[in-house]
């Protein structure tokens, strides 16, 4: 019988992180508006609606 030896693999260590990326990253605010085709469908639909209540 004989003696397999393991060998582990070595992976090297990732690199640090900067910890003031993640908080700035959060900060960042989208606009606060519904998007220009979501507008464009309220009017389409007001203006139908309109139209059918005459």
């Amino acid at each position: 019988m004989s003696a397999v030896r393991k060998t582990k693999l070595k992976l090297p260590a990732p690199k640090p992180r900067n910890p003031l990326v993640a908080p700035s990253l959060q900060r960042k605010a989208g606009s606060h508006r519904k998007p220009q085709a979501a507008t464009r469908r309220a009017e389409k639909m007001a203006l139908k609606k309109l139209i059918n209540e005459h």
